[in-house]
Formats: C-alpha cells, structure tokens, sequence
C-alpha cells in the first residue's frame, strides 16, 4: 500500500471511525483502525464488534493494500503534522505503517488486517430517510430517557417504529418515558426495532452539519448512512415495553408555563432536594400560579411560585427534579411548554404547545 492524502482529511477520517474504538478491548486488535487503499479510494474502519464505523475518502493511491494500526497513537500523532502538509502512507517490514510528510517520518507498528473482524454493510431492508434537523431534534429529545447501562437490555435501546409516513422514536428506562413523532417524505412499509441508545447518540456525533441521515434497518442490524460515513449496529433482540398502555388518557389539569422559568426554579429545588433523592413537589392553585418546592432537608429548603395559564382543577404532584430538567433542556427550542395531570397518583405529562410531535411521561413519586 502507497498512498498521498492530505493531512486534513486523514486526521477527519481517523477522528470519526475512532468512536467505534473501545479503551477495554479483549483483542489487540479491536483498538485498531483498518486502512484499506482500493481503487481510487482509502477506506477507514473501526469496530467494537458491537457497532462499527467505516468511511471512503477519494486519494492520491499509488499501490493498493490494507494494515491495521492502534487507533489512539495514529490519530494523536497525525494531529501534530501540519494542516497543510501531504501524508503518504505506505506498509513497511510487513505489518508497520509508514508516515512522511515534508518535516517528519515515522513508523507505527500495526496488526495484519487479515486479524480484524469484517465490517459488514447492511444491503437491505427498510430505508428511513430523515433530515438532519428531525434526527437531531429525535436524539436530543428522546435519547436522555434510555437507561444505558440497563439490567434490562431491552431500556439500553430507542424503540423505532414506522408505519406510512410516520415514524415514532421512543425511549424509557421504566421511569420516564418520551416518544417523538416524524412525518417521513416517502411512505415506508410496517418496520419496528430496539437500536442500542449509544449506536443512536454516534449517528448523532457524525451529522456534523450534514442535512440528511438514512437509516436502513434489516433483520438484526441497522446503519445510519452520514455522507460518506456509515456506522451498523446490532439490533437489541426482545420486545419493547408496550408503552402506548400507560399513555395517559385523560387529564384533570393543563398548565401552560415558561420553560426558563420553570427550569430556574427546578434548579433552585434541586440544590435542596439533593438531601432528599430529588423529591420535588409541584403545587397547580386556581389562582394562575405554580409553586415548585422540596421539604425542609439537613441544609434547607426552597419554595418557588411562578405565573403559569391553568385549565382544569387545582392539583399537586411529587416529581424527581432531575427528570424534570432532563425534559426541559430537551425542549431548548420551546419558550413555552404545557403540563398536563391526572392527579398525584398518574404520571405528569409533558408537551410542546406548538407542535403535537413529542410527549414524555414522568412517573410520580410520594407526595
């Protein structure tokens, strides 16, 4: 293998396949990137053999060939060659990568690629096509309420479900749940899937700034195709919870508040209810106020009122402050958000008041 590329490129390509490097690796060979010259173009990869990620950059290829080498010293020393220099890579002795450029030469040993696992692309299936915006917009506004490192496999993922034109991402850990809602251009056949919550937060990584993301979901795989990058996952076998069953149905209060007011407050509570495993109460008074506050704790207590539009029945309901937070700054866009309860015993819901495309559910605690 020969190849001339500009340094630029090389240290982009590197830094987005190295996300799919693990730091606890069983096999020497998984802390690797592979490099791959074929044709007009050199090939980048990475995997953790639960995800990869792999992506095509057009170069200067002299002969054609493949190495693998340690990831972390690769793209370290790569950043410290100038901007604007030229790289030509080339395998020396066998199994080291060779590195010159104008100021520097060097030799990083590697792993004959014949030792790293195959990264498979994924042919078939369905193709959801979504643009940049709804799948940030998804991810920040879904991802928070997975639970990552679950006892149950099936809470680690982000539920997808198309059916038409729409597809619904949704995500709970058993506590809180939020569903978003995407009209899709092009109507899609029946698909559901549980994708692992960290194969959705790199496919977010890997927008940068790009204003489309396809996502192609098979039997047991799904990859999310980011221009010239593409990262396949294994799907999570089992079946979501039913979360459509506890969706409330009905609701004895509407409060429409300002979503930095209220998250002001929170965070006021927060610093008290600490000492209380953020238990926070939430007060709804006929009189067009709120109140947000926490019991009197080892080191205080804090009681904030703030001027909110009710409908309904006044109304009280125990919450966990961190969740609360969580869904605001999932809201960021939104200046005014809506609230809606059953009573204390149901869990509160909250929406966006200029779009009916998001709903989360946060479960009650003991008033």
């Amino acid at each position: 293998m020969k190849v001339v590329i500009p340094q630029s490129e090389l240290l982009e390509s590197l830094k987005t396949v190295s996300r799919a490097v693990s730091g606890q690796n069983t096999l020497p060979v998984l802390g690797n990137i592979l490099i791959k010259a074929e044709g007009k173009k050199l090939h980048f990869a990475a995997t953790n053999l639960e995800i990869s990620i792999s992506n095509a950059i057009e170069a200067d290829i002299k002969n054609e060939g493949s190495i693998t080498v340690p990831a972390k010293i690769l793209t370290s020393y790569t950043s410290l060659l100038g901007k604007s220099e030229d790289i030509e890579l080339k395998i020396a002795d066998g199994t080291a990568l060779e590195l010159n450029s104008k100021t520097s030469k060097t030799k990083i040993k590697g792993i004959s690629a014949d030792e790293f696992p195959q990264v498979s692309r994924v042919e078939g299936g369905t193709r959801l096509v979504l643009t940049g915006d709804q799948f940030r917009d998804a991810v920040h506004q879904v991802a928070f309420a997975a639970q990552e490192n679950a006892s149950r496999p099936i809470l680690a993922g982000v539920f997808l479900v198309a059916k038409g034109k729409e597809l619904k991402i949704v995500a709970t850990d058993s506590y809180r749940l939020s569903e978003k809602k995407i009209t899709l251009e092009k109507e899609v056949g029946d698909v559901s899937c549980v994708v692992p919550v960290r194969a959705f937060l790199e496919a977010d990584r890997l927008m940068n700034g790009q204003d489309k993301i396809v996502i192609t979901v098979a039997e047991n795989q799904v990859m999310f195709a980011v221009g010239n990058t593409e990262l396949v996952s294994r799907l999570i076998e089992g079946q979501f919870p039913p979360y459509e069953q506890i969706l409330p149905k009905s609701h004895q209060t509407t409060i429409e508040v300002s979503r930095e007011e209220l998250a002001l407050a929170v965070r006021r509570v927060s610093i008290f209810a600490k000492e209380n495993n953020q238990h926070m109460k939430l007060e709804f008074l006929n009189d067009g106020t709120m109140s947000v506050s926490t019991d009197a704790t080892q080191i205080g207590e804090e009681k904030t009122t703030i001027d909110v539009k009710i409908d309904g029945a006044t109304n009280v309901i125990a919450l966990n402050a961190d969740y609360v937070l969580d869904v605001l700054g999932a809201l960021t866009g939104d200046d005014k958000i809506m609230i809606e309860v059953e009573g204390k015993m149901n869990p509160a819901v909250f929406k966006r008041i200029k779009h009916q495309d998001f709903v989360h559910l946060i479960m009650p605690l003991k008033v």
